[in-house]
């Protein structure tokens, strides 16, 4: 997988540093489409030094680049803090409000504490000065690193899971709605891992035989 050409840079974050909020947050999570496991989020401020790293869109990166520059972000970063929403929580609150109460969660960790967020499209209710665009962990390098360290670590909590149901491939396919995903709840049934709010994993539980595949 190529490295993607997109280059993050410090626009949104130079928006805050000029209005005197120096220690940006990035927001971003992984895990929100995905049938089981949590939704994960990091939260990360960077030394506003608005000097170049490699860090990129995890989605778009290769796992040993991943695992690399996630090791770097937590080596620089002034704070991160990482949170899951386990599925009991996405089916409580459905999956953009435990993203959101998690991602807060994650904010409140970090110390020192941001003075302003940027997210990847995530309006969070907050008193803190908030830049919300998409596509941010394309364009942000605090949003990308957010997002390196989410990704990795919802990867490793999948890797888990697999040990702990086995049969699912969840180390494989992350939990999302793969083939061999449907295949095998079609065979073992739905585990304490899934999302039981999920139109997949709900119809299973209401008699279906299969679980319907995604268009």
């Amino acid at each position: 997988m190529p490295v993607p050409s997109t280059t993050p840079d410090w626009a949104f974050e130079r928006e805050h540093w000029r209005r005197g909020h120096f220690r940006v947050a990035g927001v971003d999570e992984a895990g929100r489409g995905a049938w089981a496991g949590p939704v994960t989020v990091a939260a990360v401020i960077l030394p506003g030094t608005a000097q170049d790293y490699p860090f990129r869109d995890s989605k778009q990166l290769p796992a040993a680049l991943r695992e690399e520059y996630a090791a770097e972000v937590r080596r620089v970063a002034l704070s991160w803090a990482v949170e899951h929403a386990w599925p009991e929580e996405v089916d409580r609150l459905n999956v953009l409000g435990a993203t959101h109460a998690a991602a807060l969660r994650a904010i409140a960790r970090l110390d020192p504490p941001p003075q302003a967020l940027v997210t990847d499209y995530l309006r969070l209710r907050t008193p803190l000065p908030l830049s919300a665009p998409p596509k941010a962990d394309a364009l942000s390098y605090s949003v990308a690193a957010a997002s390196l360290l989410a990704k990795t670590e919802r990867d490793r909590l999948m890797a888990e899971l697999d040990l702990r149901h086995p049969g699912y491939g969840f180390a494989a396919h992350k939990g999302y709605g793969a083939p061999a995903h449907r295949a095998a709840l079609g065979e073992l049934g739905v585990s304490a891992a899934h999302r039981r709010s999920y139109a997949p994993i709900a119809r299973l539980l209401s008699g279906e035989a299969d679980p319907p595949r995604l268009l």
